[in-house]
């Protein structure tokens, strides 16, 4: 494969146009259509940044007979997973594949109990449009057949870490140029990430208002609960928002080893995690259970940010106790 093949592949693995090329190397997109056509080749310095910019060794670019494996990475740790360009790529679409299933589940398991609420708001009043038992059961089956649908999304989800490196548990090292390439990836995609974070807060904060105001004017239990159903579809709808941003931007954060994914933040996240994993399905059966019993939508929403607080609280502490038995 010659100099011009390459930088074609390389270019189209990235994602990147002639003019993104042209653009980040200082020259014009004409230049790059050159040597891309075979026309002209690019000065030593302009390989040397290209060799930066895909993370792969000047050899590879300029001899036709070396293979991409075979030209990074010669130096690296033993023990240690050299990832190149390549690699990463592949781990951030996994993600971002990955981030699909597992926010249509959560999206799933929260709106499960949407029909539950939805078919008790008719069973109120003088006179009742449903049956108490038959809204109630048809609700129970709706809610058990969502969940399932969700947990088995939940499941379908692993198949995209097969055929890429499990970067969360495995040390690795970055591949000449890696770093310079996703960090510029990173910066571009912050300002959505912010955004999107920004967004889906808001509608948790501002989810509970038609409640609170149902609650305040009005003493009919069906328009309660109807509330109650319009709180869950904001709630969900924020969180199936959240998922996919916050996984993609995790990604790159993993890749490059900053922000949560810093080495000394990746054992708290994995702690943070276990936790997590049996803690927010007690704080929804809590929720759920106490409603149910007391019907006091109006203030059990508390739970919530209570859950929250408690939650933080909790791997804060357990920070503490690492550092303290690391001592």
């Amino acid at each position: 494969m010659i100099l011009a093949e390459k930088i074609i592949k390389l270019r189209k693995k990235i994602g990147w146009s002639q003019e993104d090329l042209a653009e980040k190397l200082n020259v014009s997109r004409q230049s790059v259509s050159k040597w891309e056509s075979a026309s002209s080749i690019p000065d030593l310095n302009k390989i040397i940044t290209l060799a930066d910019l895909f993370g792969v060794s000047t050899d590879y670019l300029l001899k036709d007979n070396v293979e991409e494996s075979g030209s990074i990475g010669e130096d690296r740790e033993p023990g240690k997973l050299m990832l190149t360009l390549e690699e990463a790529m592949k781990f951030v679409e996994s993600k971002i594949e990955q981030s699909k299933y597992i926010s249509t589940g959560v999206l799933l398991c929260i709106y499960s109990v949407v029909p539950l609420f939805f078919f008790q708001a008719f069973t109120e009043g003088e006179h009742p449009r449903l049956n108490p038992d038959v809204s109630s059961a048809i609700g129970l089956v709706i809610l058990l057949a969502t969940v399932a649908f969700g947990v088995s999304l939940f499941l379908r989800s692993s198949r995209y870490k097969r055929g890429v490196h499990n970067l969360e548990e495995q040390d690795f090292e970055l591949a000449y140029g890696v770093q310079g390439a996703f960090s510029e990836k990173l910066e571009q995609y912050q300002n959505f990430y912010l955004r999107r974070i920004s967004l889906s807060v808001s509608m948790m904060i501002l989810s509970v208002v038609p409640l609170i105001l149902v609650s305040l004017f009005s003493e009919s239990y069906m328009a309660l609960l109807m509330m109650v159903v319009l709180m869950f579809v904001i709630i969900g709808a924020a969180v199936y928002m959240l998922i996919p941003s916050v996984m993609e931007h995790g990604a790159y954060n993993l890749v490059l080893g900053e922000g949560d994914y810093s080495p000394s933040k990746r054992m708290e996240n994995r702690r943070s995690e276990k936790l997590g994993a049996f803690y927010w399905p007690l704080v929804t059966a809590l929720y759920i259970g106490w409603s149910l019993w007391t019907q006091d939508w109006h203030i059990t929403w508390i739970v919530w940010p209570v859950a929250g607080i408690a939650f933080t609280g909790l791997v804060g502490l357990m920070g503490l106790v690492n550092r303290e038995d690391v001592k």
